[in-house]
């Protein structure tokens, strides 16, 4: 049964991939204040169901719902909402940690030098704002796509693998990350190998097999 009260909804979410019928009728809802976690061995479906959801893929059968209204490619009001971290941090190389900062600025036209700042700050690579990207270590560029994540102003997030390429320190932003945007009354969907806020009281737990 699905919680009362959810903004995210997947209702019977079913796929293939080639002979394999990889999601089963998949159902969940998220509610404000919760992080759900998806859990289970490689190549159950985790990153197929995060896209699915994100409305990059089509589901076979079954419906993704934000605010009770179908998701899809073309659903402004979602992708307003939404905000996507991949396996890939989708950065541009030859831009600077402030300059890829200052592409998503034009895109919302919200946000100030000051913004951009605080985000490198709170993420720890401030005093990396000024090289290009491509100089930037893994585990830097990581963090430089979870500045971008926290100055996206969505109230939903959906994390794939989010502790890629991050130390335990890192892993630990993340954590305090994820909890700061639910205790504000956000919510976030995760994929994750990974130990993750795994005794936090605000966690949900859907295992694929």
């Amino acid at each position: 049964m699905l919680p009362d009260g959810a903004l995210l909804e997947a209702r019977e979410i079913n796929c293939w991939r080639g002979d394999r019928h990889i999601l089963r009728d998949v159902s969940f809802g998220v509610r404000a204040g919760e992080f759900l976690k998806l859990t289970g061995p490689n190549g159950v479906g985790k990153t197929t169901l995060i896209r699915i959801v994100c409305g990059l893929l089509p589901p076979e059968n079954g419906t993704v719902l934000w605010r009770g209204k179908r998701v899809s490619s073309s659903n402004d009001e979602y992708h307003i909402e939404m905000a996507y971290l991949g396996h890939l941090n989708s950065l541009k190389a030859d831009l600077t940690a402030r300059e890829n900062l200052r592409f998503l600025a034009g895109l919302r036209n919200t946000l100030s030098d000051a913004d951009i700042d605080g985000a490198l700050d709170r993420v720890g690579i401030l005093s990396r704002g000024d090289l290009v990207a491509r100089s930037l270590s893994a585990g830097q560029k990581r963090r430089l796509a979870l500045a971008r994540l926290l100055l996206s102003g969505a109230t939903l997030w959906i994390l794939d693998e989010p502790v890629t390429n991050l130390d335990t320190a890192g892993i630990e932003l993340v954590e305090e990350l994820i909890t700061e945007h639910v205790n504000k009354g956000g919510l976030a969907l995760s994929a994750a190998h990974q130990r993750l806020l795994d005794h936090a009281h605000f966690l949900r737990r859907l295992e694929l097999s």
